[in-house]
């Protein structure tokens, strides 16, 4: 369906590379800026920021800042987009010299195509690396029809689309965008700037009498998958720990303070510091929460979040939906156990079977398995950015 760039390649030079984020603060936008760094790239980027993550860091590298912007509000993202091409459009060099430029959303997808046509640097190659496959894009209505023609206008002019899950290119850019471009797999998988978290030798140790823990990490604004949770709080009761650990989406799960101070069996730890952070919170897990309920049937169905890759890294087993893109992985790589579907009674029925000394023994065996397994299985090196990104860079021009 699409070109995949596969083969080894090298770098001429360091590249200098450019790009468009929505929020300088964010940890997976700072994950993206450093692996590029890795392979000695000199960057720059114009970001947005967002008050709901890291909200006082100020980046190391030559920044743009562009808006503040609020999740979800359609109307005033767009008039922020509009105000951020009048702001790039005021920096004529900004672009100047840059090898690549990567847009990291399509809403920096509009920003960065308009600001290189601004500019004077339509030679430069523009990569569309899309994070999600937002909701706008699967309505059957006029405005979802509008948004995918902008979208296939803009993919004309990509050198390049850059996916974390190949069920994104399966089941909508292919079909439904009709995208026959060139296609890089970037899956979600831990990145460290400097030494890696060392593993765990041995899986999780456990109490006499302990309940089944299970854990919930990462960006926390997934509401069905809150209620489900907590409906298996409540059927389980002490059988079963429920530990949550991240940055809470307060626009997504609004009721999430008030759902945890009422169960005794649940808890949240708060965020954490990426990636120091990650062997507590998953090492105080059996098994952890890894499917995206938030747009089932469309963009949670084709997902691999990094979870399954933090998870596994740590020797802690996953759980998801069978059929979605995430089920399919930890089933077919072994990674956790899967339920048929995302109902309390099919959640309830699994952990239940996972809390008896049969169940427990299984969880240790799935998390030896994963302990041995090597740590580049689920970690992202800077060879991976060289191999996504070498032939797109030596197709332009070095000066």
């Amino acid at each position: 369906m699409t070109e995949s760039f596969a083969k080894r390649e090298s770098l001429p030079r360091p590249p200098r590379v450019f790009v468009f984020g929505f929020d300088v603060g964010e940890a997976a936008q700072i994950r993206r800026v450093r692996g590029l760094q890795s392979i000695g790239a000199q960057v720059s980027s114009a970001m947005m920021r967002r008050s709901n993550m890291n909200p006082s860091l100020v980046p190391d590298w030559p920044n743009l800042v562009l808006a503040d912007v609020e999740n979800e509000r359609i109307g005033r993202r767009l008039l922020t987009v509009l105000g951020s091409i009048a702001r790039v459009a005021r920096e004529p060099g900004l672009l100047a010299g840059s090898d690549m430029i990567l847009a990291r959303n399509f809403d920096m997808l509009i920003i960065a195509w308009a600001g290189r046509a601004l500019t004077g640097n339509r030679s430069v190659p523009l990569v569309y690396e899309c994070l999600d496959i937002h909701r706008l894009f699967v309505r059957c209505d006029g405005l979802g029809r509008f948004a995918r023609w902008c979208e296939r206008r803009l993919l004309a002019r990509c050198a390049a689309v850059v996916v974390s899950s190949p069920g994104f290119l399966r089941n909508y850019f292919g079909p439904v965008q009709g995208y026959v471009g060139p296609a890089i797999l970037i899956e979600n998988k831990l990145w460290f700037d400097g030494p890696a978290v060392p593993r765990p030798a041995t899986p999780r140790a456990r109490q006499a009498g302990e309940p089944l823990t299970v854990g919930w990490v990462g960006s926390i604004r997934c509401t069905p998958s809150l209620r489900l949770l907590m409906a298996a709080a409540d059927a389980l009761g002490a059988r079963v720990r429920i530990v949550i650990s991240g940055n809470i989406h307060g626009h997504a799960v609004p009721d999430f303070a008030a759902e945890i101070a009422r169960r005794p069996n649940v808890s949240y730890t708060g965020p954490y510091h990426y990636p120091d952070g990650l062997a507590a919170v998953y090492g105080g897990a059996d098994v952890v929460w890894s499917q995206d309920l938030w747009q089932s049937g469309a963009n949670s169905d084709w997902l691999l979040p990094n979870r399954i890759y933090e998870a596994s890294y740590f020797g802690c087993p996953s759980i998801a939906v069978a059929g979605t893109e995430t089920g399919r992985r930890i089933a077919s790589d072994g990674l956790g156990f899967t339920i048929p579907a995302p109902t309390p009674d099919a959640l309830v029925k699994l952990l239940s079977r996972l809390a008896t000394e049969a169940g427990l023994a299984s969880v240790r065996a799935t998390s030896e398995r994963l302990l041995g397994r090597p740590a580049t299985d689920f970690q992202l090196l800077p060879d991976d950015y060289v191999r996504s990104f070498a032939p797109i860079l030596s197709r332009h021009d070095q000066p």
